[in-house]
């Protein structure tokens, strides 16, 4: 049986020569960061799919803001966390609980439209959000250790 390919994440990583001096456990940071860039991926799609459903639009203005925001605030937190020469702890924290509360408002957003309306898309986004929202607090827990 074949080993699974390492990610290219994985692999930069392990080139980087400040990487013995982080603070994460790599596997832990790269799932972290692969968490951040889908689910930013994922809510840039979920608010433009928020966007086609043209008999519900104005229900999901809500939802499209924090689909966006979400989007946003999970780029840059996988683009931080990428960084890893001469870290600032603080802004790491801040970013990272930045991202976890952005990761439920939207998460909790998509779930009830999921439920409610039936919207297939809202469920993945909830999803995505939800797994980002657990590696973003398990990165923090890590930084609390």
């Amino acid at each position: 049986m074949t080993q699974p390919a390492r990610s290219a994440v994985t692999r930069m990583l392990q080139t980087h020569p400040q990487i013995r001096q982080s603070p994460f456990d790599l596997a832990a940071l790269t799932e972290c960061i692969d968490a951040c860039f889908e689910c930013a991926q994922v809510c840039t799609s979920c608010a433009d799919a928020c966007l086609g459903e043209t008999q519900h639009a104005e229900h999901l203005t809500h939802c499209i803001r924090l689909n966006l925001d979400c989007a946003d605030i999970c780029t840059t937190t996988g683009r931080v966390l990428t960084r890893q020469t001469q870290p600032d702890m603080a802004v790491l924290r801040a970013q990272l609980q930045a991202c976890v509360a952005a990761c439920k408002a939207c998460g909790d957003e998509c779930q009830g439209h999921a439920e409610k309306m039936n919207m297939a898309h809202c469920a993945v986004c909830a999803e995505s959000c939800r797994r980002c929202e657990q590696a973003c607090q398990q990165m923090l827990d890590g930084l609390a250790a």
